[in-house]
């Protein structure tokens, strides 16, 4: 279905259809107090929330225990089929869970069907995997005796998830777990739990056994996770968002010593290399910069552009980011929506500031745009200094610094200048450069000459400070497997 057949789909009949309470143990839970989502285009609120403590955290945990050793034992090709049915639902379902997206999270509604597509693929991609989880038997070499190896599934799951990509997200975590048979609880951002509710709904519908998945939401989640963390039925912790966050959830993973995915903070470099297309190196950038509002942690961070070519680049990207529309992402035409919150956007505009006070020039943008909503003009800036905050710090706003490089060892050499290693962009035509690049920059992902290459059927991670794990891809279901090794003497 095409985007503009969507406006049938009206944001009141969304919201009407919307769950609010807590889904525990199969059943929808209402709680006491409640907290609301709002619209961060227009403010708005949009609707009233379960707000979960500790006691529906630990009844959550109790159910996904409670459903393990079935879910568990269900074979293969039946958890298979489940996850094709919830597939086949997302994609039924696509006109409300593309407005649901734009209403919490305020992504333009085309990027919201692009992220149904995208997010959908999860389900599909481990439901395939879910059959091809194998053990081996052989001869040891010197005792002769036989070495059986079998996979089974880790035990139950905690996911927390982020507020940026709300369908994705969980599905890249829940899909992989219940493929490799483990139960989980899931704990969606506050800021946009209505896509992950809508989730819910389908996988109850799929026939998902009661108990398999839950979904505890909360405006505290530390209030809901401390208990989840520290229960040591617990062994799998599995989390999107900040370092600093995702720092603090390790150390309370150690006391349990939990399996752990960590997908964390980025801070990606954009090389133009000598022999780069401007052209296609521009729509790169624009494409790495502006997916999702920029806020993505693969957004391209910090452009480094080898100097002869840095004019031209700058000025045709200041063309393209001044003709893009911003608003409301349910209107029509618009390509850019609002960043999530008055604090991000505060956020952004420090980053901004800074820059341009150490000696940045801005080309286009620059500017808030008055609400209500929290919008900012899409900005390049030039001559961005080595020593500006928004060369360390991640951006997560539609603000693309540009500076200059002499050499490919210096642009190297910038790149990995950071304690993150998410993602990386290279753009090249030499493809000596280009590769010989890409295997010295320290990042667990790199995009040759495209601006975008986030895939199911691609292992997503980074190295050093931004993560421990992949998700997606074959690699995705070992993170929710344990190998057992049984010693044979015939």
């Amino acid at each position: 279905m095409s985007v503009d057949s969507a406006v049938r789909t009206t944001p009141q009949s969304v919201l009407d259809a919307l769950p609010t309470g807590l889904f525990i143990g199969g059943r929808w839970q209402p709680t006491d107090r409640t907290f609301p989502v709002t619209n961060p285009a227009t403010d708005e609120t949009l609707a009233e929330v379960a707000d979960a403590g500790p006691e529906q955290a630990v009844q959550a945990l109790d159910a996904a225990c409670a459903a393990g050793p079935g879910w568990a034992a269900t074979l293969p090709r039946k958890r298979s089929e489940v996850l094709r049915r919830a597939y086949d639902l997302v994609v039924e379902r696509r006109d409300l869970f593309a407005t649901c997206m734009t209403l919490e999270m305020g992504k333009p509604l085309a990027e919201s069907y692009g992220e149904v597509t995208y997010g959908g693929e999860f389900l599909r991609w481990f439901s395939e995997e879910a059959v091809r989880i194998w053990g081996r038997y052989g001869t040891a070499p010197s005792s002769g005796q036989r070495i059986l190896t079998t996979k089974q599934p880790v035990g139950p799951v905690y996911a927390i998830t982020p507020w940026n990509f709300p369908l994705a997200m969980g599905t890249r975590k829940i899909g992989p777990a219940l493929a490799a048979g483990c139960t989980v609880v899931v704990k969606p951002a506050h800021d946009t739990p209505l896509t992950t509710l809508l989730l819910m709904q389908v996988f109850a519908d799929a026939g998902l056994p009661a108990g398999v998945v839950n979904c505890v939401t909360s405006s505290s989640s530390s209030a809901v996770s401390a208990p989840i963390l520290s229960d040591p039925r617990l062994r799998k912790l599995t989390f999107t968002g900040s370092t600093s966050v995702g720092k603090s959830l390790l150390h309370q993973a150690a006391d349990h010593v939990l399996r752990t995915s960590m997908e964390l903070g980025g801070n990606a470099p954009l090389l133009v290399l000598p022999s780069a297309d401007v052209d296609r190196a521009v729509q790169g950038a624009l494409d790495a910069k502006m997916r999702n509002v920029g806020e993505a942690c693969t957004a391209a961070n910090r452009l480094y552009v080898h100097a002869p070519l840095a004019d031209e680049f700058a000025a045709r990207l200041a063309q393209r980011m001044r003709a893009l529309q911003v608003g409301n992402g349910l209107e029509e035409g618009v390509q850019v929506g609002p960043l999530i919150t008055e604090r991000q956007l505060g956020t952004v505009t420090e980053l901004l500031d800074d820059a341009v006070t150490r000696g940045g020039t801005v080309v286009t943008g620059g500017e808030r745009i008055e609400g209500p909503g929290h919008f900012l003009q899409p900005t390049v800036v030039t001559g961005v200094p080595h020593d500006a905050r928004v060369m360390r710090e991640e951006i997560f706003g539609p603000f693309a610094p540009i500076t200059t490089f002499e050499t490919v060892d210096e642009a190297v050499a910038l790149a990995n200048n950071t304690e993150y290693g998410l993602m990386s962009y290279v753009f090249s035509e030499n493809l000596g450069e280009a590769l010989g690049t890409a295997e010295r920059l320290e990042s667990g992902m790199v995009a040759l000459n495209s601006g975008v290459v986030s895939d199911p059927a691609a292992p997503f991670g980074g190295v050093k400070q931004s993560g421990l794990g992949r998700e997606g891809s074959h690699e995705g279901i070992e993170e929710y497997l344990e190998t057992k090794y049984i010693g044979i003497r015939l």
